[in-house]
């Protein structure tokens, strides 16, 4: 495993330092690629996220386009939108 040599403000050493003594890892390397881990899968998430975004506004771009447009406002979808929920819950 290559090794990697990183310097850390005093906040996040003392943070990595109190999750070692915690017992909950073994050593800062582990802390540190479990942080690197997360910041991937967020990052991932938040690409994923932002494809399925840019497809659901393509998909309204295509319909504005061909005429299919509603009369509703954002204001009055989004009040639809709390009421369904609460209806739900």
């Amino acid at each position: 495993m290559p090794t990697m040599n990183v310097s850390l403000p005093a906040e996040l050493a003392e943070f990595v330092e109190h999750e070692v003594a915690s017992g909950e890892y073994g050593t800062a390397s582990e802390v540190v690629r479990d942080g690197l881990r997360l910041l991937r899968r967020d990052r991932e998430a938040r690409e994923e996220k932002l494809a399925v975004l840019r497809r659901e506004v393509g998909i309204g771009v295509d319909q504005a386009r061909a005429g299919r447009l509603s009369a509703r406002s954002a204001i009055g979808i989004a009040a639809a939108l709390r009421e369904a929920e609460e209806r739900s819950a």
